[in-house]
């Protein structure tokens, strides 16, 4: 989840004449560092007298960002920071050398802040930028290293604005709109559905050349909440691709994410952390046990809480869906015996019958017990299975990555429980399945970690 270590280490090298420790403030805090997502806001043209207001201001963003949907259902999710970054003066500088200059009244002027935020890069005037993305990036490393996303507020009240390896907004009208919009770019890639210029097109989770509803990479929300193919022009290179809505956060300030939007953002989020935050117990030696022997599961819970818990012991399903279970004497095999606990989001903002990839989070606990002496272990997982084309005539390739470069195998049944198909899963590498013989219609693929069901995802045959 973190940043790679040589990363930082490279930039602090490059950069050290130009790092400094500067003071930072906890706007939000969910849970530990390495449990959450943080966010780490900077800022650039406040001097040092002007850092109240910056704290003001961070803590208007933060309230705003999380009351924007997915934010506000995964608020939980994250940690927030403000760096209290001292510029020399107040401000972003304006050149004035757009050819887009704005009929307000904007004042050229060139400013010895700290980042080097200005107006009227690459000839657009509300291009607010800072080429020293390696500057952000060692302040972010020195200060707050377990950083996971990194966004500059500029002191300035005029409209502008940028996306690249950081957010980067004023404190102008709609900043925190914009702000959240440009966290659409850096956070969850997503790209702008109003057309920007044919250099901006390429494939993303929100643009596309394909507009087949059949095989339209969000098949899984087309006709849905106001969800299709919608090309960004009428001619030209602009004609031959297409966005998934008309009124997206990532088109118009003051709109909502749209469904596929929404679902990057959750995805991106799951991506970068599980939603078990802790469990107990973890290793121990257990020298006349005390019974029940009780495991529990701390989980990140979204709002309205969507996980869902299974629990699986020595093969068997159980009955319970808590996050909580006890294992009694009578339980217990002599030797060893194998606790999972399996955690998925089901939320109905991800779309998961026709989604192309499963996040799957597991503890599995080993007990070994022999008359009054036994130790339990303790092992956390995380798995991402993909599975595409789906639907298919012919063929399925499935991907998956485990946290513990553990092997999975898929059994694929029909809906009345007859295995057609089972087969071994390498992690890391591509399976590629040939469904061509199979009648047309809805099949299940049940993926197994040490014979224990992991994950089930709907297969269709065309």
């Amino acid at each position: 989840m973190k940043q790679p270590l040589a990363l930082i280490v490279l930039f602090f090298i490059s950069n050290i004449v130009h790092s400094q420790v500067f003071e930072v403030d906890t706007i939000k805090y969910s849970g530990t560092n390495t449990s959450r997502i943080n966010f780490v806001v900077m800022g650039d043209g406040y001097t040092g007298e002007e850092q109240d207001q910056f704290i003001t201001d961070v803590t208007n963003f933060s309230n705003f960002l999380f009351s924007q949907s997915p934010f506000l259902e995964y608020e939980d999710y994250f940690n927030l920071y403000a760096i209290k970054v001292i510029s020399n003066e107040s401000g972003a500088s304006h050149p004035g050398n757009a050819p887009d200059e704005p009929s307000t009244a904007v004042p050229i002027t060139i400013i010895d802040n700290y980042f080097g935020s200005s107006f009227d890069n690459y000839n657009i005037h509300r291009l607010l930028y800072t080429p020293n993305s390696a500057l952000i990036a060692t302040v972010l490393a020195t200060n707050v290293p377990e950083y996971d996303e990194g966004i500059v507020l500029v002191n300035t009240p005029y409209y502008g604005g940028s996306g690249g390896d950081f957010a980067i907004c004023s404190t102008g009208i709609a900043a925190t709109e914009i702000a959240i919009h440009e966290l659409g770019h850096t956070f969850a890639d997503l790209k702008d559905e109003y057309y920007a210029g044919d250099v901006y097109f390429g494939e993303a989770y929100n643009m596309t050349q394909e507009n087949n509803p059949e095989l339209i990479k969000w098949k899984n929300w087309f006709n849905t909440n106001n969800i299709g193919a919608y090309s960004y022009g009428t001619s030209g290179l602009s004609a031959t691709w297409y966005k998934p809505h008309q009124s997206c956060k990532m088109q118009y300030l003051g709109e909502d994410f749209c469904s596929v939007c929404t679902e990057a953002i959750i995805e991106k989020i799951h991506s970068l952390i599980s939603p078990i935050a802790s469990f107990t117990p973890e290793n121990n030696a257990v020298g006349n046990p005390e019974f029940p022997l009780q495991f529990q599961l701390y989980t990140i819970n979204p709002e309205p809480n969507s996980l869902q818990i299974s629990w699986n012991f020595n093969g068997s399903d159980m009955e319970t869906e808590g996050n909580s279970i006890s294992l009694y004497q009578e339980n217990l095999a002599s030797g060893s015996n194998t606790l999972t606990a399996i955690v998925t989001d089901g939320s109905s903002l991800v779309n998961v019958d026709n989604h192309e990839t499963l996040h799957v989070y597991s503890v599995t606990w080993t007990i070994d017990y022999t008359l009054s002496n036994g130790s339990i272990s303790s092992k956390q997982n995380a798995l991402n299975i993909s599975l595409f084309p789906n639907p298919s005539s012919n063929i399925v390739n499935i991907t998956f990555k485990s946290e513990l470069n553990q092997n999975l195998s898929v059994e694929i049944s029909d809906l009345n429980g007859k295995q057609i198909l089972s087969t071994q899963l390498n992690n890391g590498t591509s399976t590629t399945i040939d469904i061509g013989q199979f009648e047309s219609g809805l099949y299940l693929a049940n993926f197994y970690a040490n014979n224990v069901l992991m994950a089930t995802k709907k297969v269709i045959k065309n």
